[in-house]
Order: C-alpha cells, then sequence, then structure tokens
C-alpha cells in the first residue's frame, strides 16, 4: 500500500502539473515541444510519457497527429534512455476519434484522372493511415495505454496496438466507423479480433456501433484493469510501467517482439524466430547481474543494466 500511496504521490508531482510545467516537460531544454497534437514528458527514469494534447478538441486526431505519431515513436523505438511507454489523452475524454472536419478533404475528394489513379492515391493515403498505429506495434519499448471517459473510432485502432490497456470506470469505448459509412481500415478490424476472444462480441460492437463500457471492457479482455478515476489508473499505470522499466531491456524488448511475432504466426514459426532471437540475446551481462541479484533476494530493479 506504501509503494501505491508514493507513486499517487508521484502521480500529482507528474502528472496533474500546472501549464507551465507542462509546457516545460514536454520541451526539451527550453524549446517548444516539436508536436502540436502530442505532449512528451518523462515522468520517471527510463519513462516516456505521450499525452494526445488537443483538449480543447476532445483529442480528436487531425492531419497533424498523423504524421506526429509516427515520428513520436520512431524517435522512441531508436532512444536508448526509453524502456517503457505510457499513453494517454488530456482534458475531459481519451479521444473522439479521427478530426472529420479537417481530413474530410482527404477522403471525400482524393485527385487523380481516373478511377484507378484515383484508387492508387486512396490506396496511399490509407496505408499511411494504418502506420500511424502499426509504429507503435513496431516499437519494441513496450506501450501502456490509459483511457478516460470516452475512446471511439480511431480510438479503438490505437489501443489494440498497445500491449497493455488500462482505463476508468467511467471509460467507454466505441468502434464508430460504420455509424459515419465506412467499415475501419486503420486497424480495429484486424487486431481487435486478437485481442478479445469472442468473435461474436468483436463482430457485434464492429456491425453496430454500440458502446461498451468499463466492465464489458475488463470482462471481454480489452483492457486488464479498471480504475476508480483518472488520477488512480495514471499512478497505476506509471507503477506498471516502473516495473516494466526495472527489468532488463533485452529481456522486455526482446519479449515485445516474441509476443507480436506469435500472434500472427504458428507456435512453430514462433518458436523457431525465438531460438533464432535468444541465440544472441542470451549472451548478455543482464542475465549474470538478473541471477546474481535474484540470489542476493534482491529487485531487478535494483540492478543497473546498460542503456539498449
Amino acid at each position: 500500500h506504501g509503494s501505491h500511496l508514493a507513486s499517487t504521490a508521484l502521480y500529482r508531482r507528474c502528472w496533474l502539473p500546472s501549464q507551465a510545467v507542462v509546457r516545460a516537460m514536454s520541451s526539451s531544454g527550453g524549446a517548444p515541444s516539436p508536436y502540436t497534437t502530442l505532449a512528451i514528458s518523462h515522468p520517471a527514469e527510463s519513462i516516456t510519457h505521450v499525452e494526445l494534447h488537443r483538449p480543447e478538441k476532445r483529442n480528436a486526431m487531425n492531419r497533424a497527429f498523423w504524421s506526429e505519431m509516427v515520428d513520436c515513436f520512431n524517435e522512441i523505438a531508436g532512444d536508448p534512455e526509453c524502456r517503457v511507454v505510457v499513453v494517454s489523452g488530456a482534458g475531459k475524454i481519451f479521444t473522439a476519434g479521427i478530426d472529420l472536419m479537417d481530413m474530410a478533404s482527404d477522403i471525400l475528394q482524393p485527385e487523380g484522372d481516373d478511377t484507378a489513379r484515383i484508387s492508387w492515391n486512396l490506396r496511399q493515403i490509407i496505408t499511411k493511415y494504418q502506420e500511424t498505429f502499426s509504429v507503435i506495434e513496431k516499437c519494441p519499448k513496450p506501450v501502456v495505454v490509459a483511457v478516460h471517459g470516452a475512446c471511439v473510432g480511431g480510438g479503438v485502432d490505437l489501443i489494440t496496438a498497445c500491449d497493455i490497456r488500462l482505463c476508468t470506470q467511467d471509460a467507454w469505448f466505441q468502434v464508430k466507423e460504420v455509424d459515419i459509412g465506412l467499415a475501419a481500415d486503420v486497424g480495429t478490424l484486424q487486431r481487435l479480433p486478437k485481442v478479445i476472444g469472442s468473435r461474436s462480441l468483436v463482430n457485434e460492437l464492429a456491425l453496430t456501433a454500440r458502446k461498451m463500457y468499463a466492465d464489458e471492457a475488463k470482462s471481454s479482455g480489452l483492457v486488464s484493469r479498471v480504475f476508480a478515476d483518472k488520477e488512480a489508473m495514471m499512478a497505476g499505470a506509471l507503477e506498471m510501467a516502473g516495473e516494466i522499466a526495472g527489468r532488463s531491456p533485452v529481456a522486455v524488448q526482446g519479449t515485445k517482439i516474441n509476443l507480436v511475432y506469435s500472434r500472427d504466426h504458428s507456435v512453430a514459426e514462433g518458436l523457431n524466430y525465438m531460438a533464432t532471437w535468444n541465440m544472441s540475446m542470451l549472451q548478455t551481462q543482464d542475465v549474470m547481474k538478473s541471477a546474481q541479484a535474484a540470489m542476493e533476494k534482491k529487485s531487478p530493479k535494483t540492478i543497473a543494466f546498460s542503456k539498449l
């Protein structure tokens, strides 16, 4: 319980700052954050916090967002200081999904001289938007997403590409795309069936666009934990991120990469990939360091692992 109080205090310090502190946290050395739709901060050692940051627009996903997510997660993937990522939304809700006003011209008036060329261009646009969430999955650092309030449309595409999903008691989820006349095309239909065991429930959510509330999200396996409110959730997310960040980055990142691989391949292929992976990755000081700590009854979090 002590650690929970400590992490709540840490959360109050790090996650509920004044606007001035937010600006300082999301900037590097006084320069403004390079992103207009995201606020990046470092609430604790080796933890990067990515916050969807258009609270006045309910964190709707505008044109800038789709490219900024790619730049942000590519940067995180190559940042040796970062071992784990927490994603959350600023303001009243997690996200209202795609910003239709901002994106309409791309989708509704695609360029091209004939059907083939229009289709070709539209396909390129769709693939580009798919990459916005695929980068989360391709990033070797585990990504914990913390959802409060509404998670609509593109928000579901986003969270299904993350590794661990948490939410507040007041959270709800909606695969909204059929309501606006299209089939979801940036990941939900591909990833949600891999996240939730019941194919029937996935089909129901995607075909009816109904809302799913926190209790059902938990019982169906979409989220693994539900918290009373945002403050408790962010403290819990930070604590969980701390547990991950305290372990060997060789072990943690190898685990994520192989979990994602095995989801998309047979058991035999997954085992083969794993053997090839670990034939080099077992040759790390981290194994000896971790074994030593275990014999001394110390937590892995006491070990200084070198950067990866």
